[in-house]
């Protein structure tokens, strides 16, 4: 077990947007409450009781309207009384962005500890691209709070159609709420997840920080250390964007420079990156990562905060295995967000073909 402090929320913070706002929120909490319990699987008896605290919605209302923490606790009782269980530890649904934050506060303000794992090793648009869902595990009961105090208890058929029916619901309360589902024991925990995701965004943020601070340069860090390769180098032309069924979706496209002048690179994203393309020839697709970071200091600049003129670095990384098992890309691939392409692991570091260590079901 290891003690989380308002320098981990820091490094967390910057790490997880990497993998990908919310700091201060979490900092207050940890601040009012004391740091946070960090266990590993190994630490989780069999029997515990485990679920995901989230925020579902479009980023880039975010950016005007942020949660509040009674609104995130609120969600996880909600489903305690739903389920008839009190839980016995908090998970991040994944490790990217908001979703990373919005679990250390429910985590501060119930004195729950927080698990180093999460259901997708990386941020997806939809709660049910999580790797339970490969496994058979259930989004649902879910409950849901918004900011006006309206709560509702999901049960769907399946973790699509308590995705859809969310969503809707997401809309309707102004694209913002906070989650709590997928309920889980230890022994379900400890096979379905990935596993590390917390302490890793703390080492990435970390790393990028010390790079700062040092005046080094932290984009050829995080490929040296985290596997990550350069995509593009280039300024930012263009931006497409629109809130839409409770997402930020659309397009940015940037014109190369250094290494890359002369290329033109097109970023698709549905609240993250999901397709990369180089002068119109795939380079990256989901579910691996792509990610976009300022040229002048590595900090991640999430879709909804692209705009024109920013200088930028587009890295790529590979995603956990669990994606790219068959059934891993039938779920999250991009045919899953309605591109007719295949899927392209990244040239030199995709874990495709990788053995599947943990019998993933296949499709």
């Amino acid at each position: 077990m290891r003690l989380l402090d308002a320098q981990a929320i820091t490094d967390i913070a910057l790490g997880s947007s990497i993998l990908g706002a919310g700091r201060l929120l979490a900092q207050q909490s940890v601040g009012d409450r004391g740091p946070v319990r960090l266990v590993t699987a190994a630490e989780v008896h069999n029997e515990a009781a485990i679920c995901f605290v989230a925020g579902m919605g479009a980023p880039g209302v975010l950016v005007e309207k942020l949660p509040r923490s009674n609104e995130i606790v609120a969600a996880l009782r909600a489903l305690e009384r739903a389920t008839g269980t009190q839980m016995t530890h908090i998970c991040p649904v994944e490790a990217g962005g908001l979703n990373a934050l919005i679990p250390f506060v429910a985590a501060a303000e119930s004195g729950l500890p927080m698990l180093d794992a999460d259901g997708m090793g990386r941020a997806f648009p939809r709660l049910d691209l999580v790797t339970p869902t490969l496994y058979g595990g259930t989004s649902c009961p879910m409950a849901m709070v918004d900011e006006h105090g309206n709560e509702v208890i999901l049960r769907a058929a399946s973790n699509a159609w308590a995705e859809l029916i969310a969503r809707a619901a997401v809309v309707a309360s102004g694209c913002i709420t906070m989650v709590a589902c997928n309920v889980m024991s230890g022994t379900q925990a400890k096979r379905w997840l990935v596993h590390g995701v917390l302490t890793l965004a703390e080492q990435i943020g970390a790393l990028v920080r010390a790079q700062q601070a040092g005046g080094g340069d932290a984009v050829a860090a995080l490929v040296a250390h985290h596997r990550a390769v350069v995509l593009h180098r280039g300024t930012i032309r263009a931006v497409e964007r629109r809130t839409e069924a409770g997402w930020t979706m659309g397009t940015a496209r940037s014109r190369g420079a250094d290494e890359f002048t002369g290329t033109d690179l097109e970023l698709d994203f549905q609240n993250e990156h999901l397709v990369a393309r180089l002068d119109d020839a795939i380079v990256a697709t989901v579910p691996d990562l792509i990610m976009v970071l300022s040229a002048d200091s590595a900090e991640p600049i999430p879709a909804e905060l692209l705009h024109f003129g920013q200088r930028v670095v587009v890295l790529a990384m590979p995603c956990d295995p669990h994606w790219h098992s068959s059934a891993g890309l039938a779920l999250a691939g991009p045919r899953a967000f309605g591109y007719d392409i295949d899927f392209r692991p990244v040239a030199g570091i995709s874990a495709a073909g990788r053995p599947n260590e943990r019998g993933l079901p296949d499709v």
